[in-house]
């Protein structure tokens, strides 16, 4: 049993029956392990982009590692992350259910997927929307602290080592794609999940043309404002000696909101103010229509994220960016159903024939599930155990309401009739005054 056991390694690719110790050390160092590298941050410019994107396209060695470098420079922009973050949220933000062969919900199922582990799938699985491609490596399977199974986690393949084109992953950037990994093979397979099209390069590639020149936009209104902004201090002088000029030189510089300076006779310091008044027009306009571009690209229109007109407008910008999500939610659905189930069936978790939808059921505000309640009870009669197992509580059987003579419309009358004379009887006793004194019989107050 020992010497079995040393042919044996498990892997988050799988189980593997190698011949020897040294084959277990290599399988781990040339596949368990990816040389990571540094991400450049360098300033890009569109020329860059454009040759990125040439490298990208390349038949013979597709290669996106300088198109992923300006993608990093790109997810930076405010305007472009809030789009994205409204575009996600929606998704994440609805409910799912799991379904059985039937069609009825499983609740038990659902204890699967309420997980850490499984929302951080789903969000890798959308950013392939805007990076084109997410390879998703799920980790080792272990037990909650209810005794469900469970992943420990999920990571997302770095995109520089993926060659989607060729399905395939190198250990090192700098070899060739033939040397790679394929990742289509077991048992890499089975603990891999691809989101996106092989050739797809995703949104951001278009949102760079915007992001580029609004961040060149954003650096040259910064020196419009550090050159103009400020009025300018002119000093002249006659004189040529070296250490004088270097002297003037530093007070200059030092000088500041109370700065002063000591100069010889026959200096001059004149200070300049700028008539330069057009910097919004030529700069924040052009930040404006990159915002707006941008916002058309990712969430479809521009009302539900900037300023609208109209409320119909508004609603009609909803509805198409609506079937963004919807879109979005297909997406998501199908890798579940056509991937992930599949491999967690694999794995000995206990989902045969279920299957994942989107709950599309009306959520409702307490106050709105309330009067919706007492809605359906007072039309209908409903089966207690709705009650029971919805808010955890033991229910009896139903209450029988008895029902309330109303009054007639004679007794009505005599009511209104006895409160009119209520009032004036009221009076009529209070008229003599609080503190006056009982008459004498017979004797004349005399006040």
């Amino acid at each position: 049993m020992k010497k079995n056991k040393e042919k044996i390694i498990r892997t988050p690719f799988g189980t593997l029956r190698l011949a020897n110790k040294k084959d277990a050390q290599r399988i781990r160092k040339t596949v368990m392990q990816l040389q990571r590298t540094t991400d450049s941050l360098t300033r890009k410019d569109i020329g860059d982009w454009r040759n990125a994107w040439q490298l990208a396209i390349n038949i013979d060695n597709p290669n996106r590692q300088r198109l992923y470098d300006i993608y990093r420079d790109v997810e930076i922009d405010l305007h472009l992350a809030g789009c994205i973050q409204q575009r996600e949220g929606f998704v994440m933000a609805r409910s799912f259910k799991l379904v059985n062969q039937q069609g009825d919900e499983d609740q038990e199922a659902a204890k699967y997927f309420d997980k850490e582990w499984f929302k951080q799938l789903m969000k890798l699985a959308l950013d392939a929307n805007y990076w084109g491609h997410s390879l998703i490596e799920l980790g080792n399977i272990t037990t909650d602290i209810n005794g469900l199974l469970t992943y420990d986690g999920v990571k997302l393949i770095p995109r520089k080592h993926v060659i989607p084109e060729y399905h395939r992953v190198v250990t090192d950037l700098s070899q060739d794609w033939h040397t790679g990994i394929d990742y289509h093979d077991t048992p890499f397979a089975e603990w891999l999940i691809e989101v996106g099209q092989p050739d797809s390069l995703g949104l951001y590639l278009k949102a760079a043309t915007q992001t580029i020149p609004k961040k060149n936009a954003l650096a040259f209104w910064d020196t419009f404002a550090e050159i103009f902004g400020m009025p300018m201090r002119i000093a002249r002088t006659t004189s040529r000696d070296d250490k004088e000029l270097a002297k003037m030189e530093r007070m200059m510089a030092d000088m500041g909101t109370e700065g002063w300076g000591i100069f010889q006779q026959g200096t001059e310091i004149e200070v300049v103010e700028s008539t330069k008044g057009d910097a919004f027009n030529v700069y924040d306009k052009r930040i404006d229509r990159a915002n707006s571009e941008l916002s058309k690209l990712i969430i479809g229109q521009t009302m539900t994220i900037e300023d609208g007109s109209s409320l119909s407008q508004s609603e009609t910008h909803l509805e198409v960016f609506q079937n963004l999500v919807e879109a979005d939610c297909d997406t998501l659905r199908d890798v579940i159903n056509n991937q992930l189930l599949p491999r967690m069936i694999r794995h000995g978790f206990p989902l045969k024939g279920i299957r994942f939808d989107w709950d599309y059921s009306v959520d409702y505000t307490p106050e709105q599930q309330a009067a919706y309640e007492q809605l359906v009870l007072n039309n209908y009669e409903v089966d207690p155990a709705y009650f029971q197992e919805k808010y955890n509580m033991p229910v009896g059987e139903r209450r029988t309401v008895q029902s309330v003579a109303l009054p007639t419309q004679q007794q009505q009358s005599q009511e209104e009739e006895q409160n009119q004379e209520e009032p004036q009887q009221k009076q009529q006793n209070n008229a003599r005054p609080f503190f006056a004194p009982a008459p004498h019989d017979g004797a004349a107050l005399d006040w």
